[in-house]
C-alpha cells in the first residue's frame, strides 16, 4: 500500500494495513537545543527533520496565492536594541534584537480603511501569470506517478483579515464595519477559487486545506454567529467546487480550542480538523462523540507529555489507540515540538507510537538516502 494510498483510505474510515506516519514539525530553536544532544546538524530545518526521521510526505501543489508584488521590506529605524521594519506584507513593526521577545510589536496594518483595502486588493490579482510555475506541464506529469498525497492550499478568510488588519482592528471591524469584512471575504473568496480553478481542474488531488489560526484557549476570537454570517457561505462555495472534482478531504489549521466552531466548518464543507491542540482546549474524543464520521481529525497528541518523560509519553499514546483504531484520524503532536522536548523523549515518543500503532521503523537515514528513498 503506497502512503497516498494510506493516507487516503485513513481519511475515509477504510481499512490500512497502518495509520500514515506524520508529525506537524518544530521550533527552530528545538531543532538547535536538539543539536547538542545528539541531531546531525545538517538537520536544521522541517523538510530536512521529516526526511531524517523518515516520516511519509504530505505535499501542496505551488500556486502563488501571496501579494504580488509584495511590499517592499524596509528598515525604518534601528538600534542596539531593535529595528523597526515594514515587512513584504506591509505591516510595520518593532524587532527585539536584544532578546527581550522574539514576537515583533506591530505598530501600523496595511488595512485600517476602506481606502486602504480599495489599494491593497489590487496585489490580489488571480490572474496574475505568475501565480503558476512555469513548469507547470512538467509537474502535472510528475505528480500522475506520486505515491504521497497531493493537495492545495484555500488561503484563509479570517486569518488573512486579521494580518492585514490587525486582531484588535479585525474583530472590531467584524462589530462595526460588516459590510467591510463582508467585502473583504467576498474578495478572498473569488480570489481563491480562480487561482485554484486550474489546479482543480487539472490534478488529481486527495485533499485541500485552509489556514486560519482564530481561536484562543477559551474559544473563536469572534462570535459563532459572526463566523456564520461571514465566512459559512463562502466556505461552502469553495468546497462545493472542490467535491465536483473529486476533492472531498478539507482540513482547516487552527490552534486553540476550536470546539465551538468545529459545526459551523463543518456546515461550510470543512471535514478535517487539524492539528486538535489539547492544551489549547481541543478533545478529539468530545468531537468524535459529537460529529460521528462527519468530522476528520489530525494531530491530537498532547506536546506537554512530551516533556514530562518515557511514562507520560506512554500513557499519552495509549490515550489516542481508540481514536487510531476507529478510523478518520491521523496522530501526531498537536503543534511544533517546543524544544524543552528533550531529544531523547521525542526519539522515545516515535519509537513508542510506531511500536503501539503497528508503524514499522524506517531504515536509518544513511540507508534511505543511499537507495535514493528520501524526498
Amino acid at each position: 500500500m503506497t502512503h497516498r494510498e494510506r493516507w487516503v483510505r485513513t481519511l475515509h474510515f477504510e481499512p490500512v494495513d497502518h495509520v500514515p506516519d506524520e508529525e506537524f514539525g518544530y521550533w527552530d530553536d528545538t531543532l538547535r537545543v536538539w543539536h547538542e544532544q545528539g541531531l546531525p546538524k545538517w538537520v536544521d530545518n522541517n523538510g530536512r527533520a521529516d526526511d531524517y526521521f523518515g516520516f511519509a510526505p504530505r505535499r501542496h501543489v505551488p500556486v502563488h496565492q501571496g501579494l504580488i508584488p509584495p511590499f517592499e521590506p524596509q528598515v525604518l529605524e534601528e538600534t542596539e536594541r531593535h529595528k523597526i521594519i515594514v515587512d513584504g506584507s506591509g505591516v510595520k513593526c518593532l524587532i527585539h534584537k536584544d532578546g527581550s521577545s522574539s514576537i515583533p510589536k506591530y505598530l501600523k496594518f496595511p488595512v485600517e480603511s476602506r481606502a486602504d483595502w480599495e489599494e491593497f486588493k489590487e496585489r490580489l490579482n488571480a490572474d496574475d501569470p505568475r501565480r503558476y510555475a512555469m513548469n507547470w506541464n512538467e509537474l502535472k506529469e510528475m505528480w500522475q506517478r506520486r505515491d504521497y498525497p497531493l493537495g492545495i492550499s484555500c488561503g484563509s478568510l479570517y486569518g488573512w483579515l486579521r494580518n492585514w488588519m490587525g486582531f484588535e482592528n479585525a474583530a472590531i471591524a467584524c462589530a462595526e464595519q460588516p459590510d467591510l469584512v463582508h467585502d473583504i471575504m467576498e474578495h478572498i473568496t473569488n480570489f481563491i477559487l480562480k487561482t485554484i480553478d486550474r489546479a482543480v481542474r487539472e490534478v488529481d488531488l486527495d485533499f485541500a486545506s485552509f489556514w486560519e489560526d482564530m481561536c484562543f484557549r477559551n474559544g473563536p476570537m469572534i462570535s459563532p454567529r459572526m463566523f456564520k454570517e461571514f465566512m459559512v457561505p463562502r466556505y461552502k462555495r469553495i468546497t462545493d467546487f472542490l467535491r465536483q472534482h473529486g476533492c472531498d478531504i478539507v482540513y482547516v489549521d487552527c490552534d486553540g480550542d476550536i470546539t465551538q466552531l468545529v459545526g459551523l466548518w463543518i456546515e461550510g464543507g470543512v471535514n478535517c480538523m487539524f492539528p486538535l491542540e489539547i492544551r489549547g482546549g481541543t478533545d478529539p474524543y468530545r468531537l468524535r462523540a459529537e460529529y460521528g464520521k462527519q468530522v476528520l481529525l489530525m494531530g491530537g497528541v498532547d506536546k506537554t507529555k512530551l516533556i514530562e518523560g518515557k511514562a507520560a509519553i506512554r500513557q499519552e499514546i495509549k490515550r489516542i489507540e481508540k481514536l487510531v483504531a476507529d478510523g478518520g484520524y491521523i496522530p501526531h503532536v498537536d503543534h511544533r515540538v517546543p524544544p524543552d522536548v528533550t531529544y531523547e523523549n521525542y526519539l522515545y515518543y516515535l519509537r513508542t507510537k510506531r511500536e503501539a500503532l503497528g508503524i514499522p521503523e524506517p531504515p536509518p537515514f544513511e540507508e534511505r538516502f543511499a537507495s535514493g528513498r528520501v524526498r
